[in-house]
């Protein structure tokens, strides 16, 4: 059964979570938890599905215009109660045009992120063979303080009441309305306006429907949701916490027993739209954000956190930070690597020890294999870049690019200063500058020549360890001698 309409009441300040931002726009698992009930009523495929905005407005439209813009938004300038809520979005329905199906009116709260499809449908199966005119969506709790008791009479529900307006006999009852409903458009319709504000809130409750409907003899039926999970609402930090370690568990239960290996639950957090093929493994402490997807036979962690990545079929990343960067097939990175946006390792790739790379893109084979900097550069297949490499992509207003070609051999401590090109086959000797182009298969040399001064040090700093030691070693002190250094060998460079 599909509904006509899905009404998601949203318009709550959430005091209690002493935050500037909406409750609702709060996250867990990489979603807002308005998103995550958006998702679960997508799944019943709603003629229309309504949100009730109030307070915090402005910026829960335009997130839902972001992720959900198929939405209608409807505002609540003055809070009164759910009643009061769902008789707006009716209306606004009404006013648009819309004329309500045979299908159910669905009405659900936008703070309950655990909510799933599959209970959603459970309510909807149950609704249809009982021919309701209205299902409330229960749970069972071993404490059901602060939530509105189901008052029963035999199998059928004829009222729910709320904490604050419960006899002390009420308040044992351990069965609580979740506040999610199905109505069918008829009772829905003729019953929201006969409701009041005369109880302890002075609100307008639309839970007095449910006593509306069973006193006009229709049927009021209550489904216990398996999960009480399902039904959890957030008020404050420690309840969102709690939402988060729910979620983490479910996401990480799916995946294992889709031939995921996670060493450690408790310290992995995977969200919602990350894809992970079989025969993964993650370590511990890894994170895994946005639509971050993992190949078959990789191994990410421990220590990483990967937000919107790719990373390739039996690639290893270890103790990184990652975000809108591509690994490819094979690839090791790590530890202690911080890929950028717009980084791309190349299949067989390496990005290794204390390496930083943004915004560049490294061809098959390709390494940087420690302690470098590279940015803003197209680096060709099987290039190896030395230890100590900063690629000077900054002049202090303006970005610019490095290109190096295929099979080039850069040393140890070079600084490629931007704009330059390094043609296929070239080497650069350690400690170089590079400011010029160097040609295809050419050995670039950005260095002063080496002058030995001997006898210095037993001069200069005499009584020191350094003198004795180099007294022991036969070092003369007579007058200074300059020596040249022979021109540099390829071995300068670093090849590891």
């Amino acid at each position: 059964m599909r509904p006509s309409v899905v009404i998601i009441l949203a318009a709550g300040e959430g005091t209690r979570m002493k935050s500037g931002t909406p409750k609702v726009l709060h996250s867990i698992a990489g979603r807002s938890l308005i998103n995550h009930v958006v998702e679960a009523a997508a799944t019943t495929e709603p003629d229309h599905l309504v949100v009730v905005v109030g307070h915090g407005a402005s910026a829960v439209t335009a997130h839902l215009e972001e992720v959900a813009p198929w939405v209608t938004t409807v505002e609540q300038t003055e809070r009164n109660g759910t009643g009061h809520a769902v008789r707006i979005a009716l209306s606004a329905l009404s006013n648009a045009g819309v004329s309500l199906s045979q299908g159910p009116v669905v009405v659900l709260t936008g703070d309950t992120p655990l909510l799933t499809g599959e209970t959603l449908q459970l309510m909807l199966d149950s609704h249809e063979s009982y021919s309701a005119q209205a299902t409330i969506l229960t749970t069972e709790l071993s404490d059901p303080f602060g939530y509105g008791r189901i008052i029963r009479r035999g199998s059928e529900v004829v009222g729910i009441i709320e904490e604050k307006d419960a006899t002390p006999e009420q308040k044992l009852i351990c069965e609580i309305n979740s506040g999610m409903y199905a109505f069918s458009a008829a009772s829905i319709i003729e019953s929201i306006d006969q409701i009041d504000s005369r109880n302890a809130q002075g609100e307008e409750y639309l839970t007095d429907v449910i006593g509306f409907i069973h006193s006009a003899g229709g049927t009021v039926t209550g489904v216990i949701t398996p999960d009480s999970n399902d039904i959890l609402g957030i008020n404050d930090r420690v309840q969102l916490a709690q939402a988060g370690a729910i979620m983490r568990d479910r996401i990480n239960e799916n995946h294992m027993r889709a031939g995921v290996t996670i060493a450690d639950p408790a310290s992995t957090w995977i969200d919602v739209d990350v894809d992970i093929a079989s025969d993964v493994t993650l370590l511990p402490q890894t994170v895994l954000r946005g639509p971050t997807s993992i190949e078959t036979g990789a191994e990410v962690g421990p220590g990483t956190t990967l937000i919107s990545c790719e990373v390739g079929a039996h690639a290893v990343v270890r103790h990184t930070w990652g975000e809108l960067a591509v690994i490819g097939s094979g690839a090791s990175v790590g530890p202690f690597t911080y890929l950028r946006a717009g980084t791309e390792i190349g299949a067989e790739g390496k990005a290794g020890a204390f390496v930083e790379i943004k915004n560049s893109q490294m061809g098959v084979g390709s390494k940087v294999p420690h302690l470098s900097y590279v940015g803003d550069a197209h680096i060709g297949d099987h290039t190896n870049i030395g230890a100590g490499t900063v690629f000077v992509n900054y002049d202090g207003v303006n970005k610019h690019t490095t290109e190096v070609g295929s099979g080039v051999r850069i040393g140890s401590d070079n600084m490629l200063v931007a704009p330059v090109t390094i043609g296929d086959g070239a080497y650069t000797a350690a400690g170089s500058v590079i400011t010029d182009n160097v040609p295809p298969g050419a050995m670039a040399v950005g260095r002063a020549n080496q002058r030995n001064i001997e006898g210095w040090v037993p001069r200069k700093r005499p009584g020191t360890v350094s003198a004795e030691a180099a007294e022991r070693a036969g070092a003369s002190t007579s007058a200074a001698s300059d020596t040249v250094s022979p021109e540099p060998s390829p071995l300068d460079s670093d090849q590891n």
